[in-house]
């Protein structure tokens, strides 16, 4: 309560007309990334911004370290320990206006909110996130609160921990696991939990009376080759179902039946429990508004991070709700921040971009067992880009990557990436742009 009513007295300070030097639509991963890192770098030039200079509009009260639920979903972590107050993230130097956009207005740089307020920038970072689209799947909202429907999902924080108790509680029946075609934040996660539910059924002796079958949208496991012909090699030896093409498009509780689409035909298939990933897309408020591309995304360089449109220059885009064509992970995001950091700093100082450029780096630590993980690692044209190559053939999980994914990057993010301290496969220490 102390918190929450801290972070709104601190909102007060933005009435309508007020302007700041940078604006961060966003306190998720990306946003709290990247607004520090501008203030740390200004700094560092010896061209300080002053505090208050940095704002970010976010109305959230929770903060989620949203890679952690799938370890939720999985048992190994409680849920509560993937979530902190916002305003708690938010050092006293930067702004919080717990807020909303309504719309944006790059053509007089300012957004209008919610609660009534324009607020002016000189420079706009967008890093509002991904829109899930729950009610794109007929009778999913009510099963996910339904404690006796077998769906469940890692792809919220009020739902993750209803997977582990599914998972566990299934003695014997079809576990289905589904992935929709399209983008989505972090596209390797429906097949991690299905992984991890594999692995505890086989380790508890329940596997010769479950089923575990995979129904994805997609053409293939996954969509770097390298990693997707191991994954699809593991899934015929371990004995998963792979269904391709089939996408969710209803859930009847009831009966315990999904419904899928596969081309123009309808396929309905039996579930004991079903885990879902709900399609996703751009929010609303992008979609709609002159910063959008086509698709709805916030058009930017996919190199610079800066909007395409010479006349927005002021505007940059990082993470889920850009149009970088490359995988929606907090690891993407911390490879993207010092480039458009970078590239932020050099235009407000000298009008031109610097030679910071960002390749597509992203990774997505692919869980397929307990204590095993494959590390996937790869750039723009879905080539692999691996950190650890010249040790080990990074298409084979091993007990190293898990640790990594279980213990180190989770301590790794509250510590430094929010903070804006950790600078993708450089860790801590910050790239030097020449």
């Amino acid at each position: 309560m102390l918190r929450t009513l801290g972070s709104r007295l601190a909102s007060t300070t933005a009435e309508t007309g007020a302007k700041y030097k940078v604006l961060v639509v966003g306190g998720g991963s990306a946003g709290l990334s990247v607004a520090n890192q501008i203030f740390d770098r200004f700094k560092a030039s010896g061209t300080p911004l002053n505090s208050g200079d940095i704002a970010i509009l976010d109305r959230a009260e929770q903060h989620y370290y949203q890679p952690g639920w799938t370890l939720v979903g999985a048992g190994l972590k409680q849920k509560s320990e993937t979530a902190r107050a916002l305003a708690s993230l938010i050092p006293k130097h930067i702004t919080h206006i717990s807020d909303k956009v309504k719309t944006f207005e790059p053509a007089s740089s300012s957004v209008t909110t919610l609660d009534g307020r324009n607020i002016g920038y000189e420079s706009l970072v967008v890093a509002a996130g991904i829109q899930i689209n729950w009610d794109a799947i007929k009778g999913l909202p009510n099963a996910l609160m339904n404690p006796t429907s077998g769906v469940s999902s890692i792809y919220s924080y009020e739902t993750c921990d209803k997977a582990w108790s599914d998972i566990e509680s299934l003695r014997s029946g079809k576990a289905i696991f589904t992935q929709p075609a399209g983008v989505i934040k972090c596209a390797g996660a429906p097949q991690k939990i299905m992984w991890m539910a594999y692995d505890r059924y086989r380790k508890t002796g329940r596997r010769g009376k479950i089923d575990v079958d995979f129904y994805t949208g997609m053409p293939t496991m996954f969509s770097v080759k390298k990693y997707s012909d191991a994954l699809n090699e593991m899934r015929i030896a371990r004995g998963v179902g792979g269904y391709f093409g089939h996408n969710l498009v209803a859930i009847d509780e009831a009966k315990h039946t999904a419904t899928f689409k596969k081309g123009e035909e309808s396929v309905v298939v039996d579930y004991t429990v079903l885990h879902v990933a709900p399609p996703m897309g751009p929010l609303e408020v992008i979609k709609s508004s002159p910063i959008a591309d086509s698709a709805g995304w916030v058009s930017v360089d996919p190199g610079t991070l800066r909007h395409t449109n010479p006349e927005f220059g002021n505007i940059w885009a990082i993470g889920d709700c850009s149009s970088l064509p490359t995988s929606k992970t907090a690891a993407a995001i911390t490879a993207q921040a010092p480039v458009l950091v970078e590239n932020l700093h050099s235009v407000v100082s000298s009008g031109k971009l610097s030679s910071a450029i960002y390749d597509g780096y992203t990774s997505c630590p692919l869980l397929t067992g307990y204590n095993e993980l494959m590390l996937a690692e790869f750039k723009y044209g879905l080539e692999p880009k691996e950190t650890f190559a010249a040790q080990f053939d990074q298409s084979k999980p091993n007990r190293l990557f898990y640790h990594l994914k279980k213990d180190v990057f989770p301590w790794a993010y509250w510590n430094y990436m929010v903070q804006g301290k950790w600078f993708g496969n450089n860790g801590p220490i910050r790239p030097k742009f020449t």
